[in-house]
């Protein structure tokens, strides 16, 4: 019964993970511990196991949707993979909930702005400026996906490598995907489109949860009894996530991940403070 309530629980995650690129982990984490009785570093670290799969089933989707720009992801992975790391080691000696406080915070701010932005301009954020307004740092990327649909933009991608970084300490400290982060960075600083962001950031969580995990597991904080039946959940979660955000609109899915963040803000917030 526990091993069909863990899939049931990948199912969504998985789902909801690809659908916005959250990675799934600020869902899995707090029911792990509040329902089934995981101390925050074993919740952790089992999550980071099933994001791996998570971030491997949905790059595989969106790698036949040609959605996925590889340059941007792989750089934005340098500085996530040591932030990893270091968040995951750092669960030994920083209280959880001060962090908690902060990314619930940070991701409420971020979610907010890219909402408002997304109903003042009516379309999703993206950055057009090319050619001879094109600088030194900014990549001019053109991006043909599946259905010939054309995405161009010039990605800034050095502007956010210090909170891609941020990222990845969050995703080794908290157990999350990283992608409440990066996805935020990849549109409104790098300059992707929300579609673009989604598919490039489960690339970059890849290096990231294999970072994390590999930290967790020296720690002895991944429970694999616990991890396989949501990995089984993942695997399916994770395609049907992916195939639904290819049928929506930059818009649309730029709001649903907006509105989606925008709730795990308020209830990091609201576990931490309430203690609970």
């Amino acid at each position: 019964m526990v091993g069909f309530l863990l899939s049931l629980l990948g199912l969504f995650a998985g789902f909801l993970g690809a659908l916005v690129g959250v990675g799934g982990g600020v869902i899995v984490v707090p029911i792990l511990i509040l329902l089934f009785d995981l101390n925050a570093e074993r919740a952790v670290g089992t999550s980071l196991l099933m994001i791996v799969f998570t971030a491997l089933s949905a790059t595989f989707a969106y790698v036949r949707q040609k959605r996925i720009d590889w340059k941007v992801g792989l750089v934005a992975a340098t500085t996530t993979v040591p932030g990893a790391v270091i968040g995951g080691f750092a669960t030994k000696y920083v209280p959880s909930r001060f962090l908690s406080i902060i990314l619930g915070v940070t991701v409420f701010f971020i979610a907010a702005a890219m909402l408002r932005r997304s109903y003042r301009t009516g379309k999703a954020a993206t950055v057009v400026a090319r050619g001879p307004q094109a600088r030194k740092g900014v990549w001019a990327r053109r991006i043909v996906d599946s259905t010939g649909k054309v995405f161009e933009y010039d990605a800034k991608i050095y502007s956010g490598l210090v909170f891609l970084f941020l990222g990845g300490l969050a995703s080794g400290f908290l157990g999350i995907g990283g992608g409440l982060i990066v996805v935020p960075i990849f549109v409104a600083m790098v300059g992707l489109s929300i579609h673009i962001a989604v598919a490039t950031s489960m690339l970059t969580m890849i290096f990231t949860s294999i970072a994390g995990v590999s930290t967790h597991i020296l720690l002895g904080n991944v429970l694999v009894d616990y991890a396989a039946p949501l990995v089984v959940g993942i695997l399916i979660g994770a395609q049907l996530g992916a195939r639904t955000a290819k049928q929506l609109r930059s818009t649309g899915l730029e709001r649903v991940f907006a509105v989606a963040v925008l709730l795990i803000g308020i209830v990091l917030i609201i576990r931490q403070l309430m203690g609970i």
